[in-house]
Order: structure tokens, then sequence, then C-alpha cells
């Protein structure tokens, strides 16, 4: 496996800095998660992780490469991801799509081999789209073709996986076996999300953006604080202890609930 790190990573974007100064290590094997508001810079900054975005100034370290020294095809060998443009509009059956995840270990026309065709296999079971296979994702259901892409991106095999948002359309049992996936894989995981309890308890450590810029780092327990959620967010929060598993939870104010469905009567 492999760990990532931000060295001092910036992005701009039509003179708009999105991205400044970003510090973060994402140690191997470990589930980071990216939180924080609406426009922060968290997807921007995943961009830079699969190449969709060049840094403006900084790097990404996968190790001790530099991400933009690296081959496209070496960085999909190695680099998964998950993004909130991640459709599919092409009618390819769940098994085509799948196996769109092994084109990085594939040359020229060679066709998929028996270990493809199991790494495959078992990326469907474990998304549980197995019983898909054959249907086409144009009619599948957004839950079942997110799953499908979740699966894809398994296939490929990586040292670490990007996911942005990967719980977007998923029920709760699978968003519960998603997350208990990502805990079981060994895979270092670098993950968007917008649910802090989900984040608390799926994540090893978080980083907190705020208008582009890292503003806390730490095991979940450290970084959610209510004066932290109050401060980023601007929203009031107990914070309990889960009975179960200690994971910080989020409880909203309930005179705050009530004072913004007033605000919206």
């Amino acid at each position: 496996m492999a760990g990532l790190r931000f060295d001092e990573l910036s992005v701009t974007v039509d003179r708009h800095v999105i991205v400044r100064s970003l510090v973060l290590d994402v140690p191997d094997g470990a589930v980071v998660g990216l939180v924080g508001p609406n426009g922060s810079g968290k997807s921007t900054a995943l961009r830079c992780v699969y190449r969709a975005l060049a840094p403006s100034g900084g790097a990404v370290w996968l190790d001790t490469v530099d991400l933009c020294a690296m081959g496209l095809r070496d960085s999909a060998r190695r680099i998964a991801a998950l993004t909130q443009e991640n459709g599919v509009d092409l009618d390819f059956t769940v098994a085509e799509v799948v196996a769109l995840g092994r084109a990085p270990h594939l040359t020229g026309n060679r066709p998929l081999g028996a270990h493809d065709r199991a790494v495959c296999h078992d990326a469907m079971v474990r998304l549980d789209v197995l019983h898909l296979a054959e249907r086409s994702v144009l009619s599948l259901s957004g839950g079942e073709r997110q799953r499908v892409l979740i699966a894809r991106a398994l296939a490929q095999e990586p040292e670490v996986l990007v996911l942005d948002e990967p719980t977007n359309h998923l029920d709760l049992r699978h968003q519960v076996e998603l997350l208990g996936l990502l805990r079981g894989t060994g895979r270092t995981a670098l993950v968007v999300l917008h649910d802090l309890n989900l984040a608390a308890v799926a994540c090893d450590r978080l980083g907190v953006l705020s208008g582009g810029a890292l503003v806390a780092a730490g095991p979940p327990g450290e970084v959610l604080t209510p004066e932290l959620v109050r401060a980023v967010f601007g929203v009031d929060v107990t914070v309990v202890r889960h009975p179960e598993t200690g994971a910080p939870q989020l409880l909203h104010s309930l005179s705050t609930l009530e004072e913004q469905l007033d605000g919206h009567r």
C-alpha cells in the first residue's frame, strides 16, 4: 500500500484561489475524511490526486513520488477514484463497467484474463451488484449505479482509493456496508463526506477545510468539537459519544433547528 501527502497544495482557477497551501498527511492504510462546507475546496483537492487538475503550487506525493511526475497509466494503476461527475451514459452492462477498472493493467487489445475476471467478480460481490451483472447500467437506480462505480474502482486493485461523496444515493444498509468495506480493505482511502456523523465513525482522521484552507486535522474525537462545528458550519451542536464505538456523534441543537424552520415558514 501507499500513503499520500499534500505538500503546500494550492489550486487557482480563473484567478480564484480554491485551495490554499494545504498540508495534510494520509497515512498508509488509513481512512482519512475531508469535511467542510460546500465550496471549501474538498473536491478540488481530490481532483489533484486523481489527476483531473494540476496544482497551481505545491504537490501531492504518493509515498516519495510527486504525482505530477508519474505517467497517467502508472498513477491509474495505483490510485482509483469515484468522482461526483463519475456517470455512465453508455449502454454497458454492469459487468462491462466493472471490467473497465482493469484497463490500466491491460496493454494493447489484450482481453481480460483469469485474474482480471476474478478481481471483477470479487468487486461485484463486495458491493452487492453481482446479481446485476448482465443488467444495463442505464436501467439501474442511483444507488445501484453508485455501487457499480465503486466496484469498478475496487477492480483497479489500487493502493489508494479516492472517493468523493461515496454514500450519495445509498440506502442505510449499503452506507454501513461501504464504510465497513473501506475500513476492511487495508487500502489507503481519502474520502469526502458531508455527513459528519458518518465521517466520525468511518474515518481514522479528519481534515476540515473552510475557504480553501485547512483549519483542523486529527482524530475525529479531537476535531469535531462544538466550537469548530459552530465556526466552520455555523451550526450549534452537542457532541456525545457513541455507546458502542466511542466515536463522537453530533446532535443538532433543537433551538437552532426551530429557528431555521421558523425562518422558512
